[in-house]
C-alpha cells in the first residue's frame, strides 16, 4: 500500500488494473473491522482457528550476497507460507508478545491480502476479466492475482484487512522496535516524529542497519516525495531513480525481488507492473523496462552508495 509512488518511476500504465477497479466502490470500514484497530490481537482469531506458534514449518534460509545478513525465519515463511491465513495464525502469540517482527510481518500479511479479502468473489471476477482482455501483461498479472488469492484464500472480508488496519499495526510494530516498519510509516507520510532531525536520524539508522526489509519499506519515501529535504536524506533522495536505487539495493542485501516474490507480486496484481518475462526478477525488470541505458550508471551508483557502508547493530 506505500509503495505506489514508483509506479510512476517505473512507466508502465496500470490502466487495465484501474479500469477494472474503478466500478467497485470503495466501502468504509465495516463496525468488526474498525473495532479491530483498537482490540488486542487476540480478539481477531478469524474463523474460530487459532493455529499454534508451529504452525508453519521453518524454511531454509535464500542465500544471499557476501556481507548480508540472512532473512530472518519468519521473514522467509511469510516470503513463501502457501497459506498466509495460518502463517499469520503461526505468529500471533509472538504478535500479542510485543514481539517487533512479528507484529511487522503481521502487518506485511494484511497488506498483501488486503485487496483480495475485501471482495473475494469479485476479485476472481476481476482476474478472470484481465486474463480474457489478452494484453501483452494480462497472463503475467492474472497468474499474480491467482497467487495471491491462494496465498489468501482463507481471509475474508470479516477479517477487516485495509489500510487503517495496516497502518495500526505497522505502528504498533515502529513502537515496539521494529526499524522496517519505523521507515514505512516515514515512506507514507506518517512518522513517527515529524521533525527533520527524526527523518535524518531515521534514514542514517537504515543506512546503518543493512536491514533489507527497511531498505525497502523506506524506498517509496526517498523518491520524488523528498525532494528539498536536507540532511543524510539527501544523499540518494530526490529523484525516482534515488527510489529505484533504495529498493534495488535492499535486493542486493537479500530482500525476495524474485519473479514469484511479494515485491514483484504485489506490483504486478495490484497495479498492472509485471514483467514479461517470467525469469525476470525487480533487479532485471527495473533495468530492462524502467531506467534508461544513460541512466543506468547513475542508479548503479546510487546503490554502491547505500550499500557500502558497513553494518552496525541500529
Amino acid at each position: 500500500m506505500s509503495r505506489w509512488p514508483l509506479l510512476a518511476a517505473l512507466g508502465v500504465a496500470a490502466l487495465t488494473a484501474a479500469l477494472v477497479y474503478a466500478r467497485r466502490p470503495v466501502e468504509a470500514p465495516s463496525v468488526a473491522a474498525q473495532a479491530a484497530l483498537v482490540m488486542p490481537t487476540t480478539a481477531r482469531v478469524a474463523h474460530g482457528d487459532a493455529a499454534r506458534d508451529d504452525a508453519v514449518a521453518a524454511m531454509a534460509p535464500r542465500a544471499v550476497p557476501r556481507g548480508a545478513s540472512s532473512p530472518s525465519a519468519l521473514r522467509v515463511q511469510f516470503e513463501q507460507a502457501p497459506d498466509l491465513f495460518a502463517y499469520a495464525q503461526s505468529i500471533r502469540s509472538r504478535a500479542e508478545a510485543g514481539e517487533p517482527e512479528a507484529i511487522w510481518l503481521l502487518s506485511r500479511v494484511y497488506d498483501y491480502c488486503a485487496n483480495y479479502s475485501s471482495a473475494p468473489v469479485d476479485y476472481a471476477a476481476d482476474t478472470r476479466a484481465i486474463e480474457a482482455m489478452k494484453l501483452r501483461t494480462s497472463a503475467a498479472m492474472a497468474g499474480a492475482r491467482q497467487r495471491v488469492s491462494d496465498r489468501c484464500a482463507r481471509f475474508s472480508p470479516d477479517d477487516g484487512l485495509n489500510y487503517q488496519l495496516v497502518f495500526f499495526k505497522q505502528v504498533e510494530a515502529a513502537q515496539a522496535g521494529s526499524l522496517p516498519a519505523e521507515a514505512a510509516l516515514l515512506a507514507g507520510g506518517k512518522p513517527l516524529e515529524k521533525t527533520e532531525e527524526y527523518r535524518t536520524n531515521l534514514v542514517d539508522r537504515v543506512l546503518r542497519s543493512k536491514d533489507p526489509e527497511a531498505y525497502s519499506a523506506l524506498a517509496p519515501g526517498m523518491g520524488i516525495a523528498s525532494t528539498g529535504r536536507r540532511g543524510s536524506a539527501s544523499r540518494v533522495a530526490g529523484t525516482q531513480f534515488a527510489e529505484l536505487a533504495w529498493q534495488l539495493a535492499a535486493c542486493q542485501l537479500g530482500q525476495d525481488c524474485s519473479q514469484q516474490g511479494s515485491l514483484m507480486t504485489s506490483y504486478c496484481a495490484n497495479g498492472g507492473i509485471c514483467s514479461q518475462d517470467p525469469t525476470q526478477d525487480f533487479a532485471g525488470f527495473v533495468y530492462d523496462a524502467a531506467i534508461p541505458r544513460q541512466g543506468a550508471e547513475v542508479v548503479d551508483e546510487m546503490v554502491d552508495s547505500l550499500v557500502g557502508e558497513k553494518r552496525t547493530v541500529q
